[in-house]
C-alpha cells in the first residue's frame, strides 16, 4: 500500500498539521514540529500533544505515515566543535519531540564540511552525531535524506549515505528519505524507465532498500547533474512524470510516506490524486 501526501503547514500546533493533511485527502504528511529557521522553540505541551495524537488517529494516520523533518539549521557534519554541538543538541530536541508525539520517524539533512574537514570526516561525525541522539532517545529512527550536493552539502551520493549508516551502532534505527528533485540534480537520471531501473538499482546495490523510510516527490526546476536544489511541481520541470507513475506501480515503494514537497501547495490534491491514480 502506498501512503501519499505533502509538507503541510503546522501554523497553529502540529496538531492542525493533520487536519491539513487530511484536507487534502493525503494518506501521509511531513511538518516541522518547531519553526525550522530557529535554534529553540517552547516545549511541546501536553495538551498539543495529546491534540495531535487525537487527530491523527481520528484521521487514519499511523507513526509509520508521517515524516517529520527538523532545522534547517542543524549540521550533524560541522567542522567546528562548539557549532558541532549545538547542531547535536538541536538535533536530539528534534528527535524528543517526535518521541513525545508517538512519530517513529525524523527526516534530517545530513551535513556540510564548509570546505574544513576532509569528505570521510565529516561523513564520520555524522554517523558519531546519530549514534549520539539514538543514545539520548528510543524507538525514533534517523532518516538520512539525500542532497543535490549543492555548496559544500554531503548526501548526494548514494556512497554517502551508505557510509553514514556503516558509521551508525543500531542499524534498525537508521534510514533514508530519497529525494528526486535532489536526486536527478546529483546526476541519479529518472527521466525514463530505464533511467530509474538504473537508478534504483544503484541504490539497492549501495545502500540497500531496507533502508529506504520515505520519499519526496518531486520534480526539478534544475537541470540533469547540476547540484542545484530547486523543486518544480509533478511533471512541470525536466523531470517528467515518468518516475513518479514508476514508483506508484513498484512494491518497493510500498508502506513507507511519499510526501510531496512541490512548489504550488493549491494543487497538491490534485497531484496526490493522480499519484494515487497512477497505481491502478
Amino acid at each position: 500500500m502506498k501512503y501519499i501526501g505533502a509538507h503541510v503547514s503546522a501554523s497553529g500546533g502540529v496538531d492542525q498539521a493533520v487536519i491539513r493533511a487530511h484536507e487534502i485527502n493525503a494518506t501521509a504528511f511531513a511538518l516541522f514540529t518547531k519553526n525550522q529557521r530557529q535554534w529553540k522553540a517552547a516545549p511541546l505541551t501536553e495538551d498539543v500533544i495529546e491534540k495531535f495524537k487525537a487527530n491523527c488517529l481520528q484521521y487514519g494516520y499511523g507513526k509509520h505515515q508521517i515524516l517529520p523533518h527538523d532545522s534547517y539549521l542543524i549540521n550533524l557534519g560541522h567542522p567546528e566543535i562548539e557549532a558541532l554541538e549545538k547542531s547535536r543538541v538541536a538535533f536530539i530536541d528534534e528527535m524528543q519531540r517526535c518521541e513525545q508525539l508517538g512519530i517513529d520517524l525524523l527526516n534530517f539533512h545530513p551535513g556540510s564540511h564548509l570546505k574544513k574537514i576532509e569528505v570521510d570526516d565529516c561523513l564520520s561525525r555524522i554517523a558519531e552525531s546519530i549514534n549520539i541522539a539514538l543514545n539520548e532517545t528510543k524507538g525514533v529512527i534517523a532518516v538520512i535524506e539525500n542532497t543535490a550536493g549543492q555548496g559544500t552539502n554531503l548526501g548526494f551520493r548514494f556512497e554517502h549515505l551508505a557510509k553514514i549508516i556503516e558509521g551508525v551502532d543500531d542499524k534498525r534505527r537508521v534510514g533514508v528519505c530519497i529525494d528526486t528533485c535532489h536526486a536527478f540534480a546529483a546526476g541519479y537520471d529518472l527521466r525514463t524507465a530505464e533511467n530509474c531501473e538504473e537508478t534504483f538499482k544503484q541504490f539497492s546495490d549501495i545502500v540497500g532498500f531496507e533502508y529506504l523510510k520515505g520519499m519526496h516527490l518531486n520534480d526539478a526546476k534544475s537541470e540533469f547533474a547540476s547540484r542545484v536544489d530547486r523543486h518544480h511541481s509533478l511533471g512541470e520541470g525536466n523531470i517528467g512524470y515518468t518516475p513518479f507513475s514508476y514508483i506508484m506501480k513498484d512494491s518497493r515503494f510500498d508502506g513507507i510516506p511519499l510526501i510531496l514537497e512541490t512548489i504550488n501547495p493549491d494543487i497538491w490534491p490534485q497531484e496526490i490524486a493522480w499519484l494515487k491514480s497512477q497505481q491502478d
